[in-house]
């Protein structure tokens, strides 16, 4: 029997639900990272060909806003039940792409199975306890102020509106997951630029969403140079906030200079960790914060005439 040739794959964009190609027509090479500690046979640092991913153009980066900002209104009405339960569903179909997801974030990072598969776990892990958090956020952030009249004074909690995500270099699946769940949970939308070098888990990510309830454009992926969207996305006057992150640990990315052009529309900014000469990727396996849903979230406060 004849060797069988390898279908050699090229992934799309994830924009508003849909696959489409780069408007630009450009793909890259995606390879897999050497294992911790090892180097290739050729001394290089980069392994086998996995596949070639979408390289996203200004272009897909507008049109993935545009895409969020559709979503955004009926997203944020829903019931803080319902995304709990859908953000929930997301967490289920992830459970049974593990073991797919294993392999890509294997590859991805030149992790061991088991440790691949420990990232993955908390992934998931770590997607339900947002999920969680849906219901449970007004009550916890918002209150019942107390004011010298006969009002109830009462604050409570609304999504920002669409907030772009510079994704973790280097935490291909864990890091993107705990960037992306707490901005959606509160009924923001997002526009994602995924790890450069690592995109494959976030190309799955994408596929999980779309046979999941998450309505199209509520999440919109793009792959490619995080240098060349970044600061189109930063100085985008329809992006209402924008994170930092992944920018802590990407070439020729200067956060300060994002930070800069997000002030065009006094965009909120989440900053990546550390001072500016020494930012680096938090550790994604310690347990989240509620910073990072509060981060993006507003407060109304209305007030209302009490009876006697």
């Amino acid at each position: 029997m004849s060797e069988r040739v390898e279908v050699r794959k090229t992934f799309k964009l994830y924009i508003g639900g849909a696959f489409p190609r780069s408007e630009s027509g450009r793909s890259y090479a995606v390879h897999a990272a050497p294992r911790s500690g090892r180097s290739t046979s050729s001394g290089s640092n980069t392994g086998a060909f996995l596949a070639n991913a979408a390289m996203a153009s200004r272009k897909d980066a507008r049109d993935a806003v545009v895409a969020a900002r559709k979503a955004q209104p009926g997203w944020a009405e829903a019931t803080a039940y319902n995304r709990g339960q859908v953000l929930y569903r997301v967490a289920e179909v992830m459970q049974g792409r593990s073991a797919q997801l294993v392999d890509e974030v294997a590859a991805a990072e030149g992790l061991s199975a088991a440790k691949a598969a420990l990232s993955v776990d908390t992934a998931i892990d770590r997607w339900v306890w947002y999920a969680g958090w849906a219901d449970k956020l007004a009550q916890v952030v918002g209150g019942l102020n107390p004011v010298a009249g006969p009002f109830f004074n009462i604050s409570a909690p609304e999504p920002t509106g669409v907030v772009a995500i510079l994704a973790p270099q280097q935490s291909s699946l864990l890091g993107l997951v705990s960037v992306i769940a707490p901005v959606i949970v509160s009924g923001n939308t997002c526009v994602v630029v995924t790890s450069q070098d690592r995109p494959l888990p976030a190309v799955t990510l994408g596929e999980i969403l779309a046979t999941s309830d998450v309505p199209g454009g509520v999440v919109n992926l793009l792959t490619g140079v995080t240098a060349e969207m970044a600061p189109w996305l930063a100085s985008h006057r329809d992006v209402n906030a924008i994170d930092l992150t992944g920018a802590a640990d990407a070439s020729n990315v200067s956060w300060g200079e994002l930070e800069a052009a997000a002030a065009t529309n006094l965009k909120r900014v989440r900053r990546p960790a550390g001072e500016a000469e020494a930012a680096v990727e938090p550790d994604w396996r310690l347990t989240p914060d509620l910073s990072r849903m509060t981060d993006f979230l507003e407060t109304k406060t209305v007030w209302h005439p009490k009876g006697r």
